[in-house]
Order: C-alpha cells, then sequence, then structure tokens
C-alpha cells in the first residue's frame, strides 16, 4: 500500500507540475532532471530559448528594399527602399553541420541579391537528399540555391541546410512586400 501511494504521488506532483508550467524546479529549461518533494523526475530536454532580437529603426537608404538575417539573433529585419524598418520576425539559419551531408551548412554570411523566386508551391530540388520535394513555400532564392522561405519548423536554433527559414505568414508577408528579384539580402555572421 505505502508502494502504492508512493506511485500515485509520483505521478500527482509530475502531472501538477505539467499542469502549472512552472517545471518544478525548472524542469522545463533544458534540464534533464529536477528533485520533486524526494522524488526524481525526468523530462525530455527542451528545444533552447529563443533570444530576444532588436534591429535599427533604420538604416542608409539604398533605394531598394532590403532583407537581412541575423543567425545570432535567430531573426529578420524587412526595410524600405527608404532604409526604414517596415517589419521583424523569428528565423533560423543554416546549422554548423548537417549530418546528412556530413559537412557544414551555415548560412553564407554577405550580401546578396534576390535572382529568382518560387511562390506557395516552391519545393527544394536537392532535399531530403536522393528525393528533393522538402516543401519551401514563398522562397527567395539569394545566391545559388539558398533562399529564404517559409516553414513550419523554424527553431529557436540554426537547424536548416543553408536556407533562412521563417513562418509561413512571414514568407507570405515577404513574398507580397519586400523579397522580389533585385532585392538586396544580407546574411550577418555567425
Amino acid at each position: 500500500m505505502a508502494k502504492f501511494k508512493s506511485i500515485i504521488k509520483f505521478l500527482f506532483t509530475g502531472l501538477a507540475c505539467v499542469l502549472m508550467l512552472t517545471g518544478c524546479n525548472s524542469a522545463f529549461d533544458g534540464s534533464s532532471s529536477s528533485a520533486t518533494n524526494g522524488y526524481n523526475v525526468s523530462y525530455a530536454t527542451s528545444t533552447p530559448k529563443r533570444p530576444n532580437y532588436h534591429f535599427a529603426s533604420s538604416r542608409p537608404a539604398t533605394g531598394k528594399d532590403v532583407f537581412i538575417f541575423d543567425p545570432k539573433q535567430l531573426a529578420w529585419a524587412a526595410y524600405d527602399k527608404n532604409g526604414n524598418l517596415i517589419k521583424t520576425g523569428i528565423a533560423s539559419g543554416g546549422a554548423n553541420y548537417c549530418e546528412d551531408l556530413k559537412a557544414p551548412c551555415r548560412t553564407p554570411s554577405g550580401t546578396y541579391t534576390v535572382h529568382r523566386e518560387g511562390g506557395a508551391n516552391c519545393k527544394s530540388n536537392t532535399f531530403p537528399l536522393g528525393k528533393g520535394g522538402a516543401p519551401m513555400p514563398h522562397c527567395a532564392f539569394f545566391h545559388r540555391g539558398y533562399a529564404v522561405h517559409g516553414s513550419y519548423d523554424v527553431p529557436a536554433y540554426n537547424a536548416s541546410h543553408g536556407c533562412v527559414r521563417v513562418t509561413p505568414s512571414a514568407a507570405k508577408w515577404l513574398d507580397d512586400n519586400v523579397l522580389n528579384n533585385g532585392t538586396t539580402v544580407i546574411v550577418e555572421s555567425y
């Protein structure tokens, strides 16, 4: 009976932590376990927290729209041709290393120009390897096969094969308002 009560107490404590979303000793902050009422409760490691991001409210006017991706901030900014900040959002760039490629796959830093666009049905010709077909809605290619595109997976870390992932709604907005042939794309350094 005492063992049964201990199991019930253990389960109740764990459920209470989940429902309160406090994590019982910050169990959801990425740690793998925490002590709760004398019990060791293990949790799955959560994804990293997204950093707060900030972009300048203006930049020098270039006569062109400008898209900036900052892989350190995991964010993007759009500026109009007069240099005014018009919108920002979350983003994720290329990972330090891609296991399937057995190579680094960071988004190349530098200043580029959009040279090709695709609409809502844009898909990768390369990924997944050997098949292609990964959805890349509202893609805007800025350097070789690298593009800014929509994704339902925009994690709080750089995770792609080199493309800049933004949310699907942001990709649509960027496609409609900023990322056109000739738009300047700036990828900040890691």
